[in-house]
């Protein structure tokens, strides 16, 4: 009976020693009730953008000369009323999602890939060659974002796509000095050290001791780069460099609303709403992934 009892307890044991870090992770986040909410928040929202053409009947630029500027109404089957133009802005609010995601995610890929690469590369190696690499990214501190984004527009003409690869191409920096001083601090570890007098190549380790150990503060700075990605793209719609019409994303119809705040409060408030409940969700997606992925804070 009591090595019954004795086995029936280990077995819990047995299966926690036996699962993954990453299985382990994901369950923590998985119990993580603001995240999971975040995530399927920004799940939800995704899904509408795509599936706008079959949510509405109308096409973007379509205008309504009998509903120009109307209230919120299901029944004139514009539910989020029209803008100043008489433009649906149901659609228009659900389209613009799709831009701005887009930037977001965009922005974030570059940031992570080019940004862990070159911190880790830089931070482990040290030396001369981590000096080089960093007055490098000194130089493109300094080099004003207007400035690069304009030659982008002059040299290639605009297009929506430059836009992902300016803002990208900006975002990494910070990146990789986080994770730059994340290596610098791991490569003196412990575990380092011995994977380093067994002989194993540096390429190596970093892929399999560095990188796995930076995941928590990059998956946290990447949610914040898609927030700031969508400010990029608005202040550069703004200025007339970014997002043209039919074409729209959240920025400009806040921009767009503003104007128009106290004669019609509904086409900032819907844009601003969808903003807003992106911006939480990735704060709380973030603040998941890192007491998931650091167990120091579990």
């Amino acid at each position: 009976m009591t090595e019954a009892a004795t086995v029936t307890r280990g077995r819990p044991a047995v299966a926690a020693a036996g699962r993954s870090p990453w299985r382990d992770a994901a369950m923590h986040l998985r119990r993580n009730r603001a995240a999971m909410a975040g995530l399927t928040t920004l799940c939800v929202l995704a899904v509408l953008s795509v599936a706008v053409p079959l949510l509405s009947p109308y096409a973007i630029d379509e205008i309504f000369w009998d509903a120009i500027g109307t209230g919120p109404s299901l029944a004139g089957g514009h539910p989020f009323g029209t803008d100043a133009n008489g433009r649906d802005l149901f659609l228009r609010t659900l389209y613009a999602g799709r831009i701005s995601l887009s930037v977001g995610l965009a922005a974030s890929v570059v940031s992570v890939m080019v940004g862990v690469f070159w911190g880790t590369v830089s931070g482990y190696a040290g030396g001369t060659a981590d000096s080089l690499m960093m007055r490098f990214v000194d130089i493109l501190y300094a080099l004003p974002f207007m400035f690069f984004v304009i030659l982008l527009m002059v040299y290639f003409g605009r297009h929506v796509v430059l836009i992902f690869v300016a803002i990208g191409m900006v975002e990494w920096l910070d990146m990789a000095r986080i994770v730059r001083g994340e290596t610098l601090s791991l490569k003196r570890r412990e575990f380092v050290e011995a994977a380093r007098a067994m002989g194993a190549p540096p390429a190596w380790i970093v892929l399999r001791h560095v990188i796995p150990n930076v995941i928590g503060p990059v998956a946290v700075f990447a949610t914040l780069t898609v927030p700031r990605a969508i400010l990029f793209e608005s202040f550069l719609s703004f200025l007339g460099l970014g997002i043209q019409e039919p074409m729209t994303s959240w920025g400009v119809l806040i921009s767009e609303g503003a104007t128009q705040m106290e004669t019609q409060p509904w086409a900032l408030v819907f844009p601003a709403t969808f903003l807003a409940a992106t911006l939480f969700s990735l704060n709380f997606l973030g603040d998941g992934l890192r007491d998931a992925l650091d167990p120091k804070q579990r």
